[in-house]
């Protein structure tokens, strides 16, 4: 019998006694329908719908993405960012629902620092983990699919073989079962998170790298141009990987503003982030503060007092270009926008050039919180921001935004190595 035809009529002809017993003699048939189609395919099966809660009890079910032990949800981070809007949207979550998540921090790309002590101090997480994914680059058995043929077909061959074996080659240093979460979030899944969920066949929602960044940098388009379409055919049906909502497992992508972006996608739900923001009590916001200020009493200092404190102007980092034109670049910005001014410099997490070092009569912060936590500082006012690509529009402290963009980056390096989106086709 046909499996769907299994499916349909596995209740039509079952008496109320022989239910459980149907449903345990067909477990192998039910697995095997799971495996092909997912477990959701299984929801309304008759046999499923008759049995009701007893489903759940039937001894020796094992459907794979269900477990008798399944958990509420899971949040895999590899910023600050990332974890202040998973802090967002738990919050805004009723108090019954609250303290069910689990919090993954990768450390590929970034030191968390004693973020994860404080986290579990907070309350907010049922766990928080951290987890040491690996970069396509630490396997050297992949090197040989990363090569150019000059080839479509070829390339696609090639590629195809990467994408499995870099989800397969993860596998070992993932510290939890995701297939025993209900629902898995995943900011920037170009790592190779995506890659692995992708391969272990686990349905996830993707979120934004960070605020409006697809506007600024599509990467799925910009890693994929030139037969994007194909490309985009062969990712759904998980021959190859695309990240942010192109892959066949990708639920959903969200994203804070739909309206700002070229390309759109099937998959984009917008969920503006200032909208969770108003959501939150004092209560709340105070709960996101101790999780990302250790030292909140120093940073209070820094912020409020110090010679010309009466104006302000802070200015935000980014790991732009190498370190000597980065420090001419934010020498610039200081000269440019800081006359007659308290500068305070507020270090990407990312950022290894010394700012102390090379800016010692300007007031340097922590990089390691996101930059969001100070409009939770009450009575704190700055006259600008200056920023380059990072994006100020959640900034309610100050008075003017500057967003340079590329029209000041042309100055310090080729417009092709920061134009990205200009370059898709």
């Amino acid at each position: 019998m046909p499996d769907f035809l299994f499916i349909l009529f596995s209740g039509v002809f079952v008496s109320a006694r022989a239910k459980a017993a149907f449903a345990g003699a067909f477990f192998g048939r039910l697995n095997r329908i799971s495996h092909r189609f997912g477990p959701e395919y299984l929801y309304f099966c008759p046999i499923r719908v008759m049995m009701g809660k007893e489903w759940d009890k039937m001894p020796g079910k094992k459907i794979p993405g269900r477990t008798d032990e399944m958990k509420e949800r899971i949040y895999i981070c590899h910023t600050f960012y990332h974890v202040y809007v998973t802090c967002l949207k738990e919050l805004t979550l009723p108090k019954t629902m609250r303290g069910q998540a689990t919090l993954l921090l990768s450390t590929m790309s970034n030191d968390f620092g004693n973020l994860k002590e404080r986290a579990e101090k907070s309350g907010l997480f049922e766990d928080v983990q951290m987890f040491e994914e690996k970069k396509a680059d630490f396997f050297p058995q992949l090197d040989k699919y990363r090569m150019d043929y000059g080839n479509l077909f070829l390339n696609m061959l090639s590629r195809m073989r990467f994408t499995k074996l870099l989800g397969k080659l993860e596998e070992p240093f993932v510290p939890v079962n995701l297939k025993h979460y209900r629902d898995i979030y995943v900011f920037c899944d170009s790592d190779p998170i995506g890659y692995y969920l992708n391969y272990k066949k686990i349905k996830y929602h993707a979120l934004e790298d960070g605020l409006d960044c697809i506007r600024y940098y599509d990467t799925a388009r910009f890693d994929n141009r030139g037969h994007f379409r194909l490309k985009a055919f062969l990712a759904a049906r998980n021959l190859i990987f695309i990240q942010n909502g192109y892959s066949k497992y990708c639920v959903d992508m969200e994203v804070n503003d739909t309206s700002v972006l070229e390309y759109p996608c099937p998959k984009y739900i917008e969920q503006p982030r200032e909208a969770l923001v108003r959501r939150l009590t004092q209560e709340d916001k105070d709960v996101i503060t101790r999780i990302f200020v250790a030292d909140m009493d120093r940073l209070l200092k820094q912020l409020k007092t110090g010679e010309g404190h009466e104006k302000k102007v802070l200015v935000l980092t980014e790991p732009l270009c190498e370190l000597p034109v980065r420090r001419q670049i934010f020498a610039d910005i200081i000269g440019q926008y800081g006359q007659g001014a308290q500068v305070l410099i507020k270090p990407h997490p990312r950022d290894v050039l010394d700012y102390r070092k090379e800016f010692p009569d300007h007031i340097v912060l922590d990089g390691m919180f996101p930059m969001e936590i100070l409009n939770f500082v009450e009575g704190l006012v700055f006259d600008k921001v200056v920023t380059v690509y990072t994006v100020p529009d959640s900034l309610h402290f100050v008075k003017e935004k500057i967003y340079l963009g590329h029209d000041f980056m042309d100055q310090y390096e080729k417009p092709e190595e920061h134009r990205l989106n200009e370059q898709i086709y």
